[in-house]
C-alpha cells in the first residue's frame, strides 16, 4: 500500500526498516510512493511562487508567472524522480563491493525511504520564507540520513560495520547527484528557461 510506511519511520524507524525488509514489496508499490510524495515539494512550491510569494530577505515578495512556475515545478519533479533511481540503481551497484547482493527493488525501496524526509521539507515552502525553508531542510536533510544509516545495514542485509561506510559511499553519492542537479539547473536557466517574474 501506497505510504503505508511512512509513520513508521518517523515514529519507530528502526523496527519499521524491518518491517520493509520482512514484506518488501513490488516494484510499482516503491515507485507508487515516490510519485506520490515527490508531489508534495512540487506543489507547494507552485503554490509559494504564485500565490504566497517568495521572501528572500530583502526587498519585496517574489512571484513567478503560472507559466514559468509550471516549467519550474515538471522540471522538479522530473529532476527528483531521477535523483531517487540514480541514487537507487548507485546504491545496488556499490552493495556487490561490500559483499551483499541486493535486488533493485531492495535499492528502490531505501532511496525512496530515505528520500522521504527530504519530500516533506517540500511542506515548508507553504511558508515562503528563505530562511525558514533553509532550517526545516537542515532538519529533513538529517533525517534522511539517519534513516540512511539506520536503514542500510538491514534492507540490504550488510553487517553493521560494513553498512556504515557503505551508508557513508552512499551519503556522498547523493551528494554528487545534488550537486549535478543543481549545475543541471543553471545550465537550463542559462538556455533560457529561468524564471520569469511578474
Amino acid at each position: 500500500m501506497i505510504l503505508n510506511h511512512l509513520m513508521g519511520l518517523y515514529t519507530h524507524p528502526k523496527e519499521e526498516w524491518h518491517t520493509i525488509e520482512k514484506n518488501h514489496e513490488a516494484l510499482k508499490s516503491s515507485m507508487s510512493h515516490i510519485l506520490l510524495i515527490a508531489l508534495i515539494p512540487v506543489i507547494c512550491t507552485f503554490i509559494a511562487a504564485t500565490e504566497l510569494g517568495w521572501d528572500l530577505g530583502v526587498g519585496e515578495r517574489l512571484f513567478l508567472t503560472q507559466e514559468s512556475a509550471l516549467l519550474m515545478s515538471g522540471g522538479m519533479y522530473v529532476g527528483l524522480i531521477a535523483g531517487v533511481f540514480a541514487l537507487a540503481y548507485l546504491s545496488f551497484w556499490m552493495a556487490k563491493t561490500f559483499d551483499a547482493d541486493p535486488s533493485y527493488t531492495q535499492a528502490l525501496e531505501l532511496a525512496s525511504y530515505t528520500a522521504t524526509p527530504l519530500f516533506m521539507v517540500g511542506l515548508a515552502a507553504l511558508y515562503p520564507t528563505v530562511w525558514f525553508v533553509m532550517v526545516i531542510g537542515f532538519f529533513g536533510l538529517a533525517y534522511s540520513v539517519y534513516l540512511l544509516y539506520t536503514g542500510v545495514p538491514i534492507i540490504m542485509n550488510i553487517p553493521e560495520e560494513k553498512g556504515f561506510i557503505y551508508a557513508s559511499s552512499v551519503v556522498t553519492a547523493g551528494l554528487v547527484l545534488l550537486v549535478a542537479l543543481m549545475a543541471s539547473s543553471v545550465i537550463l536557466w542559462s538556455m533560457g528557461l529561468g524564471p520569469m517574474y511578474q
